[in-house]
């Protein structure tokens, strides 16, 4: 039996699931302003994973690479989110939302 695609498949799973809280706190703490360092680490991790042979690794680095990449659509509807009451407002910091 071959076990690569479930391996890939639960690492997938589990990079998605690591990268929803990163979201939530990236945005609670400090706002909209760190997309970029989203995309250079979804930049970085699929160019990486070009140059990994190993498939199992070569995927796992480029799901993280994707997922940070889709993170960067996620934190601008986190802010949303955020504006709608659906999720908690850091009082300390100052940005667009805070009236």
């Amino acid at each position: 039996m071959y076990f690569t695609g479930l391996i890939i498949a639960f690492a997938t799973f589990l990079t998605i699931g690591i990268w929803h809280p990163i979201v939530i706190k990236t945005e609670y703490y400090f706002g909209t302003r760190p997309w970029v360092i989203y995309l250079l680490v979804g930049i970085a991790c699929i160019v990486s994973a070009l140059f990994i042979e190993n498939t199992i690794l070569s995927a796992v680095v480029g799901v993280f690479g994707a997922s940070a990449l889709w993170g960067i659509g996620e934190l601008f509807q986190q802010r949303r989110r955020v504006e709608k009451g659906w999720f908690p407002k850091n009082p300390k910091r100052k940005g667009k939302y805070m009236k």
